[in-house]
């Protein structure tokens, strides 16, 4: 007797990748930037681009709204949260918090918008002397009504800090499993998500997992907790995948069964690399307005009424598109304060955000 398939929908990736509640959007940044110009922009291709909003993907890469610099100069959030995994290259934050950080390299940024934030993500190019790839996530994920106007709140996770699960199956190929958020057996306890987050609240059983496979590995995605939850899952690197048993025709985002433990063989020659994003829905009306994500319409009035009046707190920088120098160095410099803050070594106790 044949079984069901645990894919309940295969969809097709693209820059932009499907989600379901509880999460809004989701985004994978790879762009293939060349040598920098010295001022932080790409030595050559702008030509033909239409700078401030370029996604043409031309050459590889895109300098989205940027002109000079690749990235997203200030603009306006409120209702949600963003979280950005930076896996190679660099990013640099700036907000109107007074909070600002370079970070790359397994980084990851945990902005809640709540009652309204601006922000800025640029992508500095800093060899003049070699390629300057980029590759991100940035995921969004709903808050509930209760949360919506909560103050804004800035957290770094250091790469150092994340659990991960290291696990070798009985052939002795390896599976790495980095926790963004989300308990997983076996593997260390996760950092606390910021804490008017639905992840931070009981029962919403949210889990950011990022998942490589060594070619040859197998590893079983085990169910997840709660009754209600969906899960969806992304495999975009590698050449050939099989998930409980079933050879997958190519790369895709699925929605699959979350009361299921699923095994995952990679039977490729290369790496294989999935995003897992799951959550109990929110299960509340969603109104959607560019960098605004409330419940109703009127809510999304008043937030533009209010983001004229207040400009959520005004911008503090002295550019629209801030730059923190020429050095590679990751840090933050958190709300309020004067210091930066460097990523700990590896056997340093995780960091957790601190409150606007």
């Amino acid at each position: 007797m044949s079984h069901p398939s645990p894919i309940l929908r295969s969809l097709p990736l693209g820059t932009q990748w499907p989600c379901i509640d509880p999460f809004l959007f989701c985004a994978h940044h790879k762009d293939d930037y060349p040598a920098s110009n010295g001022a932080y922009g790409p030595v050559s291709g702008l030509e033909g681009r239409s700078l401030g909003n370029d996604f043409s993907g031309k050459d590889g890469w895109n300098m989205y709204h940027g002109r000079s610099v690749p990235g997203f100069p200030v603009h306006p959030h409120r209702g949600f949260e963003t979280v950005t995994l930076v896996r190679e290259g660099l990013l640099d934050h700036s907000d109107s918090l007074g909070a600002k950080a370079r970070f790359g390299g397994g980084d990851v940024q945990w902005m809640t918008a709540g009652s309204g934030v601006q922000h800025t993500e640029m992508f500095p190019l800093l060899k003049s002397d070699a390629p300057n790839p980029l590759l991100l996530f940035q995921i969004w994920l709903n808050l509930p009504a209760s949360h919506k106007m909560e103050p804004a709140h800035f957290t770094m996770y250091w790469d150092e800090t994340i659990p991960r699960l290291h696990h070798q199956d009985a052939a002795g190929k390896h599976t790495t499993v980095t926790i963004v958020a989300g308990a997983l057996a076996g593997a260390p306890q996760p950092l606390p998500p910021p804490p008017a987050s639905w992840a931070a609240q009981p029962g919403s059983d949210v889990a950011i997992w990022h998942i490589e496979l060594q070619a040859g590995a197998s590893w079983t995605l085990p169910a997840a907790v709660g009754a209600d939850t969906q899960r969806m899952l992304y495999w975009f690197a590698g050449d050939a995948l099989n998930l409980a048993g079933q050879a997958l025709p190519g790369q895709a985002a699925m929605q699959v069964q979350a009361d299921q433990a699923l095994a995952l063989h990679n039977s490729g020659s290369t790496a294989v690399q999935l995003l897992l994003l799951q959550g109990k829905p929110i299960a509340e009306p969603v109104a959607r307005y560019g960098p605004f994500v409330m419940n109703t319409e009127q809510e999304i009035h008043q937030a533009i009424a209010d983001y004229r009046r207040t400009q959520f707190g005004g911008w503090p920088w002295q550019e629209e598109a801030p730059v923190h120098g020429a050095e590679p160095k990751r840090f933050a410099r958190r709300p309020g304060q004067v210091k930066d803050e460097l990523p700990p070594a590896a056997a340093a106790p995780a960091l957790a955000g601190a409150s606007a």
